[in-house]
């Protein structure tokens, strides 16, 4: 096993597994921000099993979809729970920049070690999908759709 594997198994069990007991376990408004987490979380950990299995194409293919389906599956429960999330609105702001930091102490080494390719250029692109997508994702998340304004 090398240094990836072990990143990725620690990411894997202290990570996604506390995620996935978030979203399947307690109020709402902590299920949608874990939900939002375990896809970031599966995302780098993919990122970290292409570099350590070899298999650039196959792995960072998945993360990046992943990354890109990952918040908008967000976006799409925040808007058809907004009326239960808006009764007790989940705090997602708190997990922004721990999420942030994540995607950068995992993308950035991985382009030292992959060097100028295009597997870079994917990677950099995964990190700012991951990046945009979980900021976009949790200020949908603080900031509720507001009603329409009746019509006269």
């Amino acid at each position: 096993m090398n240094g990836w594997l072990f990143a990725a198994a620690a990411l894997l069990v202290c990570g996604v597994a506390p995620a996935l007991w978030g979203v399947s376990t307690g109020p709402l408004r902590r299920r949608v921000v874990a939900q939002n987490q375990a896809t970031l979380l599966v995302c780098l950990a993919l990122l970290l099993l292409a570099q350590g299995f070899g298999r650039s194409s196959a792995y960072t293919d998945l993360a990046l979809v992943l990354a890109v389906l990952g918040p908008v599956g967000t976006l799409v429960y925040a808007r058809l729970l907004a009326d239960d999330l808006a009764d007790d609105p989940p705090h997602s702001s708190r997990t922004t920049w721990p999420a942030v930091a994540a995607t950068v102490l995992v993308v950035l080494p991985l382009c030292v070690v992959t060097g100028p390719a295009r597997a870079t250029a994917k990677l950099l692109v995964i990190g700012a999908l991951l990046i945009a997508g979980n900021v976009v994702a949790s200020r949908a998340l603080d900031d509720p759709v507001p009603e329409a304004a009746p019509h006269d």
